[in-house]
């Protein structure tokens, strides 16, 4: 077998056989396959596609080239749940200690961020002491014990998607859906749950800025999860402007803790309850969504939950008393308004510029070697709908950087689309998506 003659066959628009795309993948890994002959191949997928069979094929392939956690020794349905990224979205510091709090066991492998604002892991390590490097048998142990780990990614879990991917960032073949679909799969899949519920944004601070392509991608992954044998769903949600008021590391943290209080904001009330509900009825938990929302009520008004997330950051070294008071997180020296220049009502928040303000802060990383500031982000005071004046507060920035400052300020000021005309504001759910 020869790359040659596979890169010829896609070129042709033939479909790869199993046994060739294993090959590929594997000779790619281990060097055998040059860097030039995959870009080749890359090209001629983003030209030609791939069938179903195939997505599920390479997927299964990547995730074979390193580390398969082996998560048999936790008991019960094991669940997942992935965010394809957007602005403000602390989803996974909420929902996994509501669904950890109804017995279900939540076994996660989550990332640090690179862009706009921090990952999970970034978030969590607003607690001090707090680590997420721990070794697989504490990782199993803590799930059964406490029902919730989140670990950081091996180096060796998928280390074909990272080397794929490195590739596919300098040629120009990010944006093609089987790439895409595969490369988060194959970590999904490597990490070992038994269910897996994904959060596909859609709109402008979202990867698919249209829902015809978050649909697809959706699509895609579903059939990829259910294929290898998962139960699979997704979630279509709104990123036409941030998740929720609060955009930056500490902030969104307690923006999390506030919902797990009870309160929170409507937007992202509404992601956590439509990802969990899936998630518990899974797991076997819930019969349908309307069962599974009144349980994860249940678990906020009762305390459980918020006492949940206390317990899961002890167990991975940190200090869980800044669960019960906020006030000792970091805060940034200074904070700002940014007023509106004009009178009418809100119709977008264009949510990658808030993003990138949050970044310029010294809230998200540039580079893999950026250092975050936790202290610094962005607190809305008007989202999509609200009526406006000339004057008002649009956000509040929190800074601790003078030459920082404006440069984010102007950017959160012409985020703001402002017309005359009250909007229809739909739901932050667009759709879900099953097999």
């Amino acid at each position: 077998m020869r790359m040659y003659d596979l890169i010829e066959k896609k070129k042709q628009g033939l479909e790869l056989s199993t046994d060739e795309i294993r090959f590929m993948i594997d000779g790619f890994t281990d060097g055998s396959i040059p860097d030039y002959q995959m870009s080749a191949m890359t090209m001629a997928i983003c030209f030609q596609g791939m069938s179903k069979r195939e997505t599920v094929d390479l997927t299964l392939a990547m995730r074979d080239s390193g580390d398969v956690l082996d998560l048999s020794a936790i008991e019960g349905i094991k669940v997942d749940k992935h965010s394809t990224g957007g602005v403000g979205d602390k989803t996974s510091l909420a929902l996994t200690p509501i669904i950890a709090a109804l017995g279900v066991p939540v076994a996660k492998m989550s990332g640090r961020g690179l862009g706009h604002t921090g990952g999970t892991i970034d978030k969590l390590e607003c607690f001090p002491g707090f680590t997420t490097e721990i070794s697989e048998e504490t990782f199993c142990k803590n799930v059964n014990n406490i029902k919730i780990a989140i670990a950081g990614q091996t180096a060796n879990l998928a280390p074909a998607d990272k080397k794929l991917y490195a590739l596919r960032d300098v040629t120009d073949t990010v944006d093609q859906m089987s790439l895409i679909a595969s490369s988060i799969m194959s970590k999904k899949l490597a990490s070992g749950s038994d269910a897996i519920v994904l959060d596909v944004k859609t709109g402008n601070g979202a990867f698919m800025k249209n829902l015809e392509d978050s649909r697809a991608l959706a699509k895609a992954m579903v059939s990829i999860g259910t294929m290898a044998g998962k139960k699979t769903a997704a979630v279509i949600t709104d990123m036409d402007q941030p998740l929720g008021y609060a955009v930056g590391n500490s902030l969104e943290v307690i923006e999390a803790i506030e919902t797990l209080k009870g309160g929170g904001p409507e937007d992202f009330k509404e992601v956590v309850f439509a990802l969990g509900s899936l998630m518990l009825e899974f797991a076997g938990r819930a019969k349908n969504q309307e069962e599974a929302r009144g349980l994860m009520q249940q678990v906020i008004d009762d305390g459980s939950a918020l006492q949940k997330l206390a317990e899961f950051v002890s167990a991975q070294g940190g200090d869980a008393s800044y669960v019960f008071d906020t006030d000792r997180f970091p805060k940034a020296k200074k904070v700002t308004e940014v007023k509106a220049v004009k009178e009418g009502f809100v119709h977008r928040i264009l949510a990658e510029e808030i993003g990138i303000a949050c970044m310029t802060l010294g809230g998200g990383r540039e580079t893999k070697d950026s250092v975050i500031d936790l202290s610094v982000g962005i607190i809305l005071k008007k989202k999509n709908g609200d009526a406006v004046k000339k004057g008002d507060v649009l956000a509040l920035v929190y800074s601790n950087d003078d030459q920082k400052l404006e440069p984010a300020m102007d950017k959160i000021l012409h985020a703001y689309e402002i017309e005359d005309e009250k909007p229809e504001v739909g739901s932050v759910i667009k759709e879900f998506i099953f097999e």
